[in-house]
């Protein structure tokens, strides 16, 4: 069993390859790489893409820097139905299309935009970060054991404003709804970053590796 950790520069892969190996090793969850290479995507049984940083910026260094590199992760996400995990700005790329700075295509896995948050009251601060309490809107083998009430770390300006309600799985209060979670067959994004998350982390990434779609 393989799991690989997506590199295209988007921000330091060190958390959350410490992380997936600390789960890998307690669940029999295989192997973990970090890789850019697109052969080694291509042999993965499970595929993650991370992301910090723009969203256009992310979107540009996966799609147009690397060649190869976001095919592969299709044919294995798509095509080959093998788990996904997107996180951060890897799971805003799922959306149809991004609204930072400019109107930038996403992958449109799940549809929907992504949009600035815009607190009601206006003296919360975007980005928002820091830990939140999650709220769960429905069941998925991969949120296993987690309850609303549970923190999740957040650093983020832009949240996943989706289209069709059931595939949010969950989100957090912040002078409204921030999107947290969004799913789809086989495909699970957070917006928060588990690596980071604690014991919230760390139970949602052991069960993303004993995910069995």
């Amino acid at each position: 069993m393989l799991t690989v950790l997506v590199d295209y520069d988007s921000g330091n892969l060190h958390s959350a390859e410490k992380a997936f190996q600390r789960m890998a090793a307690e669940v029999d969850g295989g192997d973990v790489l970090v890789t850019s290479r697109p052969e080694d995507v291509a042999r993965a049984d499970r595929i993650v893409l991370p992301g910090d940083g723009a969203f256009p910026a992310c979107r540009n260094a996966l799609m147009q820097d690397r060649a190869g590199l976001y095919e592969a992760i299709v044919d294995g996400a798509i095509t080959q139905a093998k788990p996904f995990m997107g996180i951060c700005v890897g799971m805003q790329m799922m959306a149809t299309v991004g609204r930072e700075y400019t109107d930038t295509p996403g992958f449109d896995w799940i549809e929907g935009e992504i949009v600035k948050i815009e607190p009601k009251n206006p003296a919360m601060k975007v980005p928002h970060m820091g830990w939140n309490d999650l709220v769960l809107q429905g069941a998925h083998p991969v949120l296993d054991g987690l309850q609303s009430g549970h923190h999740a770390y957040f650093v983020h300006s832009y949240h996943f404003k989706v289209a069709d309600a059931a595939q949010r799985l969950a989100h957090v209060e912040y002078g409204g709804d921030v999107t947290a979670i969004v799913a789809r067959d086989t495909m699970i994004g957070t917006q928060f970053h588990p690596e980071k998350s604690q014991s919230t982390g760390l139970r949602l990434i052991s069960n993303f590796l004993k995910w069995t779609p």
